[in-house]
């Protein structure tokens, strides 16, 4: 369980508590040349840990609950954007411009999901909207000018990198410098304590129950994270821009457990600040700086919030010349190398799950539920901050295929079918996959299931 120690002392846990550990091994899920089941069972598994552990502190339990990490569940889960029907509808997980290009010298990886940064791509480009179109220009120019001109239009694209083309570059460099999740306290402020959990009243264990969590995040990374909150108790509350709507499928996939409500962080700055005030956590999702001209730091957070939790997640980092980039899981693979190894020499190739994405939204719920124990021995603002591209470094590099005392070996990985349920909602009848996170007497499924897209009122429950 190398792998686990690992993301498990990322989030500062203690050493001790990993052998109320134990996983199930499936062979044949989430193959790929490098390590990404290991990666994808430790991450879940330190997240598990993580509420097992809140959850025995708040109910004066003498023992951590049991975890129990089961390759079946966690291969499921990190597609769960793959498994969700709605009405029996699959939806389209990547846009027609959002695929890979060949170039006169190589290839490049565009992102085009939402609306605005398919305008831009195509202004950048001074194309139409026609793949045919795009096609033949991106041949005739260079990867590195077309990620270039996109990134100065605002748009995304990536050329694609080979390791060690990527182990030269300066953002490399300044990521491989910074431990897998950044932890850190700000204050002595004191924490919100609380109310003790009743263990014995044969409900589901909730570690995260009466915690107040605005989460400020789009995609997969962030939702991810919060959805795994809200698994565990939490109230939280999705904030969105107006003007900036979800795609209707992906806030499906990450909306279980949470609610949904729509805030000019300019306009309705009082609504923002009274959740604020009452908040335990709040989560962000955009790139480094984005939001600090409403007072989104974590440091301008803590100055009228002190004792919140600030989780902070980007694709690139908040250090090295990319900074101030954006991007996404399909574009850190290409960056960094992943796409060259998984591929073959006639094209690029692909994790088998958005796995950048899904194991950095349980690294970052893992330390935030860490940092909401810590707060309740010493209180204190605190930030924990995590980046795509520093998980891309541990599984290229930090990453070994072990196993260890504790494992299982179960019967290979045949489907997701157990790990599956359906229920109705108001967006018709949906098909998804279940939490991964497992610990004994905890919850085996959310309480809430996605409503659309900026329907709820701007209020805690």
């Amino acid at each position: 369980m190398t792998a686990i120690k690992s993301a498990w002392s990322a989030v500062g846990g203690d050493p001790a508590r990993l052998s109320r550990v134990s996983t199930v091994e499936r062979e044949g899920s989430l193959q790929g040349r490098l390590p990404v089941r290991e990666l994808a069972r430790a991450c879940v598994g330190a997240c598990a840990l993580a509420a097992a552990e809140l959850g025995a502190r708040r109910a004066g339990l003498p023992a951590v609950p049991r975890v129990r990490v089961d390759d079946g569940a966690v291969a499921t889960a990190f597609v769960s954007e793959r498994h969700l029907l709605v009405d029996g509808r699959a939806p389209v997980t990547f846009a027609p411009l959002s695929r890979f290009w060949r170039t006169a010298d190589g290839w490049v990886r565009t992102h085009a999901n939402y609306p605005h940064h398919r305008e831009r791509l195509l202004t950048a480009l001074g194309l139409p909207e026609e793949p045919s179109a795009v096609k033949s220009a991106l041949a005739e120019r260079s990867a590195l000018e077309v990620e270039e001109t996109v990134y100065a239009a605002g748009g995304l694209a990536v050329a694609q990198r080979t390791p060690e083309e990527w182990a030269a570059h300066a953002q490399r460099a300044a990521v491989a410098a910074r431990p897998l999740v950044e932890r850190g306290r700000t204050d002595s402020a004191h924490a919100r304590v609380l109310a003790p959990l009743d263990a014995g009243t044969g409900a589901p264990l909730l570690p995260a129950a009466g915690l107040r969590v605005l989460d400020l995040t789009r995609v997969i990374a962030g939702p991810v994270a919060t959805r795994t909150l809200a698994l565990l108790g939490a109230d939280v509350l999705r904030v969105d821009a107006p003007r900036l709507p979800e795609l209707p499928d992906q806030h499906a996939d990450t909306g279980f457990g949470k609610r949904s409500t729509t805030l000019g962080l300019a306009a309705d700055r009082h609504t923002f600040e009274e959740l604020l005030a009452t908040a335990d956590v709040v989560v962000t999702g955009y790139r480094p700086g984005a939001l600090d001209r409403f007072g989104l730091s974590a440091q301008a957070l803590a100055e009228r919030r002190p004792g919140v939790v600030v989780a902070q997640l980007s694709a690139w980092g908040g250090y090295g010349p990319w900074a101030g980039r954006r991007g996404f899981d399909s574009l850190v693979q290409v960056a960094t190398g992943i796409a060259a190894i998984e591929g073959s020499v006639e094209r690029p190739g692909a994790l088998p799950a958005q796995a950048l994405d899904h194991g950095t939204g349980y690294l970052l719920a893992a330390a935030v539920l860490r940092a909401v124990t810590e707060q309740s021995y010493d209180g204190g603002s605190r930030f924990v901050r995590v980046a795509l591209a520093r998980t891309a470094e541990w599984l290229l590099r930090d990453i070994g295929q072990d196993r260890a005392e504790g494992t299982a070996v179960g019967t290979a990985y045949d489907g997701p079918g157990p790990w599956l349920a359906e229920s109705d909602s108001t967006l018709g009848r949906l098909r998804y996959a279940r939490s991964p996170v497992s610990f004994t007497g905890g919850p085996a499924d959310w309480t809430r299931t996605p409503g659309p897209w900026g329907s709820d009122a701007a209020r805690w429950t």
